[in-house]
This record gives structure tokens, C-alpha cells and sequence, in this order.
């Protein structure tokens, strides 16, 4: 089968959903999923989303961030990201997203590792939840956007470094479609799902990656990954690793070793704690650390981090009375898709926006709390891009390159997918060989 758009968007993250929001009412947009659109990291994110504070916060802001990133970052897209987040924070709220507020009605915000002052919006420990709800409410509304659930991009229709839209299958029925466009944009998430422990759920693993790998694609950094600190620790290890927000020892969470004593400084960006848990864990020869949330007044756990104390209730453990035992997991992907600051690919007509891609401004190690940041600015930046830029492509060349796809890839789809994983995973290993991701613990 073939259908036809203006745009189509691979990913129902706040990156995808974005993208389809800031695209002009007159194209025809098709927005795809893999499984049901609330399954995105975007989703899963607890902290918040960061705003600078006022102009005398820039540079503190701008070198955090460089800081955090040891200094591999892309400085004009780190200030790109810094001088627009009032006004994608300001946007969000005129959206319907609900941040925490101060008595007084002004936003509250908190703190993460690595932050030299407190610069974040929440919304409790569930703000991606908020965010990419009120995304998708809104997104839905939309009468020229189409959201294709349950529904897996195989590869991409391409002909001399030009991208004419994606090979598609419906989970259900299993039927192929080749889905054109004049524009494509990748939105696809992170690469959790190759690993055995992570924070991801197993169904991102980094398809879009692969098939820019497999199609010549610019791909950067692509062993860049980040070790989240604190994650549940449980024994069956099973499934998708749950995530205690870095928000918990922003607002004075310790972690203490196996005689319960403190062993780091918990504010530390994310490599530097994962390192010192490793390491703890490694000298008391124990499976986990633990975090200790009773330095935290009990009324503001419960205000602040409810779906935190309700799972680790689930898990048998009372964070108001007793400590909680942590890991550390694969959590965020740092390299990626290549791309510049409106989402440019070295692909024409192909854009890249959020986890999926590579623009540098996370450089070696992500920052808490910039990624929704990142990922709404430059999926924005990129919608506006092709809405400046417009052209329709070729219909004739888009048709030749399908009819030159090697169709036999896609009568086994399950085959194809599992080489996406190995193809990834033989990426990384050479990256790490080749220059090791010292950002990583």
C-alpha cells in the first residue's frame, strides 16, 4: 500500500508531538508509533524541565551545563537551548501543563545534580506525564494530524541522500505501507531496549539510529550513554528499571553504603555519582547503595514525589521509616542522529529532534532536566524549519526508490529489527574502542 503526506513524524515523545504542533494546519501530517502513544521516555521523566532564572542566571546555567557535558557540548546549541526556555516553559503553561507553585502563585522550582542553583519546573515526580499528556490532548485536536498506533517504521524510502518518507508496518495485521513525504522527522527516543537493565521502556531501541546507520546517515557519539544513579533496586532485575528521581536528592535525599554512611556529594552530575556508587558498591561488596529520603520534611515527600513513595511502597519499602536500596541503570543516550539546530540531517529532507538525535548540546554527559528542554526547542525549531523551507518532493523519484527497496528485508520483520539491535551494538563497541566515552562510569 502507499499513502501520502506532507510530513511524517516517527515518535509520540514531546518531541514528536511538538513537531506536529508548530507544523503549519495545512499539511497533512502522519504521526507514528510503535506501540500506544503514552509509551515514550518523554513520558517517564519525573524531574522537570529547567528555565533559566533571569538574565544573571546565564552564564551559571551555561556552565553547568558545559560542566556536566566535560565540556564536549556544542556551545551555540547549549546557548540555543538557554535562551529559549522561558519562552518553551511560557508556551507549555498557555498549552494547559500544570508546574508546581509557591503560595504566592509564582512557579516553584527545584533542584537536580549538577545545577548550581534551583532552575527547574515540576509537576510532582511525574512532569513528563503532565507535559506529554497535555501535548497529545492538544495534538489530537488537530484535524490535519493523523497518530498511527501500534505501528513500527522498518526503514526509510531513499534515493541519492534524499528521504521520501518510510517503510511501515501495522503491528496487528502485519501489512507493509510505504508511507511518502515530503518531509520526515525522526522522533523516535532512545536505545534503552538494547540493554538489560535501563530506565527505558523495551520497545525504544534506537530503530531510527540503525536505519540511518544502514543508509549512510551522519551518526555522532553513538557510545555517549548515561548511567542514571538511582534506580529501584529489586531482585529479579526484570523488566524496566524504576527511576528515583535525581529531584529526591535535589531537595535532600543522602546516599549512605552498607553501615549507612554517607559516602558522596549527592549533587554532582550524574557520572560523577554513578562512578561513586559503582565504586561503594564494589568496596562493600553489596548489590545496591542506599537512599535515604527522611532528610526531607514527610509532607513535602508526599506533595513532591507521590508516584516515588507509592512504588517503592509496592517494592515493600516505607521511604518515610526506612532507607531504600538504589542502582544505577542505562538511562539517556547522548549521541545520536546528526543534526544542526532546525534538525537538519546529512539526508536531505530528513530531520532529527529529541533523544534520537545528536546536536550537541548534551555533549558527554546530559545535564538533569534539560532533556525535555532540548527536545521541545528543536523539534519547534525544526517544524518551523520545514514550514519556512517547503518544497514538495519528486513523486516519481520517491516512487523509483521504493521500487528499488529490497523487499525481502521486510518479509521477515522480527529478523530485521533484532540486526537493527546488533548493528547498534557493533556501533558502540567500535566507538568505545576507538575513543572510550570517559563520561561514562
Amino acid at each position: 500500500m502507499k499513502d501520502f503526506y506532507d510530513v511524517i513524524i516517527v515518535g509520540t515523545g514531546v518531541a514528536g508531538l511538538n513537531c506536529a504542533l508548530h507544523l503549519p494546519a495545512d499539511k497533512k501530517i502522519a504521526v507514528i508509533c510503535k506501540n500506544t502513544p503514552d509509551k515514550s521516555d518523554s513520558y517517564l521523566a519525573q524531574g522537570g524541565i529547567c528555565r533559566l532564572q533571569g538574565r544573571e542566571d546565564f552564564e551559571s546555567y551555561f556552565a553547568d551545563t558545559m560542566r556536566a557535558g566535560h565540556s564536549e557540548n556544542n556551545p551555540a546549541a547549549v546557548e540555543c537551548m538557554i535562551e529559549h526556555s522561558e519562552e518553551i516553559t511560557d508556551e507549555l503553561i498557555s498549552l494547559g501543563v500544570e508546574f508546581a507553585r509557591n503560595p504566592d502563585g509564582s512557579l516553584a522550582f527545584t533542584r537536580e545534580g549538577g545545577h548550581s542553583r534551583n532552575r527547574i519546573c515540576f509537576h510532582e515526580d511525574c512532569t513528563g506525564k503532565e507535559i506529554t499528556s497535555t501535548l497529545m490532548r492538544k495534538t489530537s485536536q488537530l484535524k490535519n494530524v493523523r497518530i498511527f498506533p501500534e505501528t513500527t517504521m522498518l526503514d526509510v524510502i531513499s534515493a541519492d541522500n534524499e528521504c521520501f518518507g518510510i517503510v511501515a508496518m501495522d503491528n496487528g495485521t502485519r501489512k507493509i505501507t510505504y508511507m511518502f513525504a515530503d518531509y520526515t522527522v525522526m522522533a523516535c527516543g532512545g536505545i534503552g531496549g538494547i540493554f538489560t537493565h535501563s530506565t527505558n521502556f523495551r520497545l525504544l531501541t534506537g530503530d531510527g539510529v540503525a536505519i540511518c546507520l544502514k543508509h549512510g546517515v551522519a551518526v555522532d557519539n553513538i557510545n555517549y550513554i548515561q548511567i542514571h544513579p538511582t534506580t529501584l533496586y529489586t531482585e529479579s532485575r526484570a523488566g524496566r528499571s524504576f527511576l528515583i528521581s535525581e529531584s529526591v536528592r535535589g531537595e535532600g535525599a543522602v546516599l549512605l553504603d552498607k553501615n549507612f554512611k554517607r559516602f558522596c556529594n549527592e549533587l554532582d552530575p550524574r557520572d560523577v555519582v554513578t562512578a561513586a556508587i559503582y565504586k561503594q558498591m564494589k568496596k562493600d561488596g553489596t548489590p545496591f547503595v542506599w537512599l535515604d529520603m527522611r532528610t526531607i520534611p514527610a509532607d513535602e515527600v508526599r506533595a513532591h514525589f507521590p508516584s516515588i513513595v507509592e512504588k517503592c511502597k509496592e517494592a515493600g519499602y516505607d521511604v518515610f521509616s526506612e532507607c531504600i536500596p538504589v542502582v544505577p541503570a542505562q538511562h539517556y543516550f547522548m549521541g545520536g542522529i546528526r543534526s544542526d539546530l532546525q534538525g537538519r540531517t546529512t539526508m536531505k529532507r530528513l530531520y532529527a529532534v529529541g533523544e534520537t538525535c545528536c546536536n550537541g548540546v548534551h555533549g558527554a554527559n546530559r545535564l538533569a532536566s534539560n532533556s525535555l528542554l532540548e527536545s521541545l526547542l528543536f523539534s519547534k525549531r525544526a517544524a518551523l524549519d520545514i514550514a519556512e523551507n517547503f518544497s514538495p518532493a519528486d513523486k516519481k523519484t520517491a516512487e523509483y526508490a521504493a521500487d528499488n527497496l529490497d523487499k525481502k528485508e521486510y518479509e521477515q520483520p522480527e529478523k530485521l529489527m533484532e540486526s537493527y539491535k546488533e548493528a547498534i551494538k557493533k556501533a558502540i563497541k567500535e566507538a568505545e574502542n576507538a575513543k572510550p566515552h570517559f563520561g561514562r562510569a
